[in-house]
């Protein structure tokens, strides 16, 4: 397995997000779906990995700039056939490195409050995460859960 810095344009990358965006659609209403598409991703405020095993990418993420020492953790997702072993426990672990050498220090990200997302929000809070209000552009909402750390 190997996390490489990405710069989506790769057809399976496109395919990968796709699938995460529909997914995310179909859990949370529009109006709580936070999730950046292909373009935003794109932009010059994301650093964007990809969790690649062979040829097969296994799992995502990304942090976008809010200012010179805040940065947002997004788009984290592990493909579907490979939850629960590892990849973003991984993932994570290299971009909280990644970050901190980037100069940012403070980390923090929006994720859902169904029990659909409970997992992931129990990997952040293995990670040292802790819940906080909402940052950035986020306001309170009922569907979001936010938390933050410092690096």
């Amino acid at each position: 397995m190997e996390i490489v810095v990405d710069d989506l344009s790769g057809p399976q990358i496109a395919e990968f997000l796709r699938e995460h965006l529909a997914e995310m659609r179909s859990l949370t209403p529009p109006e709580s779906t936070h999730a950046l598409d292909l373009d935003g991703l794109r932009g010059p405020d994301v650093t964007f990995w990809s969790v690649m095993d062979g040829d097969a990418v296994v799992g995502c993420g990304a942090i976008k700039r809010l200012d010179a020492e805040h940065a947002e953790l997004k788009s984290m997702r592990t493909a579907a056939t490979r939850k629960r072993s590892g990849i973003a426990s991984k993932l994570l672990e290299h971009i909280l490195v990644e970050a901190k050498r980037m100069g940012f220090t403070r980390l923090s990200l929006e994720t859902g409050s169904a029990d659909f997302f409970l997992p992931a929000r129990k990997l952040y809070e293995r990670f040292g995460f802790d819940y906080c209000e909402p940052f950035g552009d986020y306001g309170p909402d009922p569907n979001s859960v936010f938390m933050t750390r410092s690096l």
